[in-house]
């Protein structure tokens, strides 16, 4: 009788010498071995994002040329009567935010991409990639299983610290008159209402955490709102939320550092992206909000390359170990009975 196999991407457990490898051990390990897919995958996926990311850039600073020449106008017409210019930049703002959900798309998708890879390096475990090996391919279903709890997630997490944001900002901020104020500066109310975004971003903060592990959990295979109901079943106890919370504070503080000092680093094409894109166009408002971005850009694209594959392994290196004690002996010998029963 024939044996029937089903292909399965899981975790290839390592031998009995190494089954007490920690999990930054077991990450660095993940990442020796399958550096090459890695390297390959994130450079495809930082060359692309960044591409798509300038022309989207450089079509938006196209749509909104006539606020940049109105500045242009406004601040010769303001010389011309020798009076200060302040420029306002609620136009700009509004640009700004309205297309905000296209950077998050663009981000989302080269997130979910490199998440998919770096959870399948993973799941290949000790397993020495082979020539010809595909495992850095994108898989279109998982991926877009990834990007599903990227959104799910960022709806979940962070609707409810802006809106308190808002709200507050409506009762308390400093643009109200003192003839608008419902309540008085000072009064406990006031300072409770005041002190509420703080609280609700602490919170999301908490909740972000605790589905921290969703998308690698999502790339293993699991749909979205799987996904997320196992990261929330493996961080809601006291064990799991201490490790994840171990994992994400120096990672946390590594890309923090990291972005810091390659914008730092990049602050020299401030001036020279400044000048020639005013020589270029006449427009000195365009030209110096070209000269601030620059720096961000290239400091998010090298932050994105040097620490994503470390982020994205750890925490699929994570799922799989808060993971697996819950796998109990008897569903492990359900499963062999089941695959004697399929022969």
């Amino acid at each position: 009788m024939r044996t029937q196999h089903t292909q399965h991407d899981r975790t290839v457990r390592p031998p009995s010498g190494t089954a007490q490898r920690g999990p930054a051990a077991t990450t660095f390990a993940v990442l020796r071995l399958h550096r090459g897919v890695l390297a390959r995958a994130t450079a495809r996926v930082v060359g692309l994002s960044g591409l798509a990311g300038l022309l989207m850039t450089a079509a938006i600073f196209a749509l909104a040329w006539p606020v940049f020449t109105r500045m242009r106008n406004q601040r010769i017409w303001y010389h011309h009567n020798e009076d200060p210019y302040l420029h306002d930049l609620t136009d700009l703002v509004l640009v700004a935010l309205g297309t905000l959900p296209l950077f998050l798309l663009l981000l989302g998708t080269g997130g979910a991409a490199l998440q998919t890879v770096c959870s399948r390096a993973v799941a290949a475990g000790s397993r020495a990639p082979s020539h010809g090996d595909r495992s850095g391919a994108m898989v279109p279903a998982r991926l877009r299983s990834v990007l599903a709890v990227y959104t799910l997630r960022g709806l979940i997490v962070w609707p409810l610290p802006l809106l308190v944001a808002f709200v507050a900002d409506r009762l308390t901020g400093l643009h109200l008159d003192t003839e608008e104020q419902l309540l008085e500066r000072g009064t406990w109310p006031h300072t409770l209402i005041e002190v509420s975004p703080v609280v609700a971003a602490f919170a999301a903060v908490l909740l972000r955490l605790a589905l921290a592990l969703a998308p690698a959990a999502a790339a293993e295979g699991l749909g979205p709102r799987a996904a997320l109901r196992r990261s929330w079943s493996l961080t809601r106890t006291r064990a799991g939320a201490a490790r994840v919370l171990a994992l994400a504070l120096p990672l946390a503080m590594l890309t923090a550092g990291v972005l810091r000092l390659v914008v730092q680093l990049a602050l020299p094409l401030r001036p020279l992206v400044r000048t020639l894109l005013e020589q270029a166009t006449g427009n000195f408002f365009a030209a110096y909000y070209a000269g601030i971005l620059a720096p961000v850009i290239v400091g998010i694209l090298v932050t994105a390359a040097v620490t994503l594959p470390v982020t994205f392994t750890a925490f699929a290196v994570l799922q799989d170990r808060l993971r697996s004690p819950r796998t109990s002996p008897r569903g492990a010998g359900d499963e062999r009975d089941k695959a004697g029963s399929a022969t």
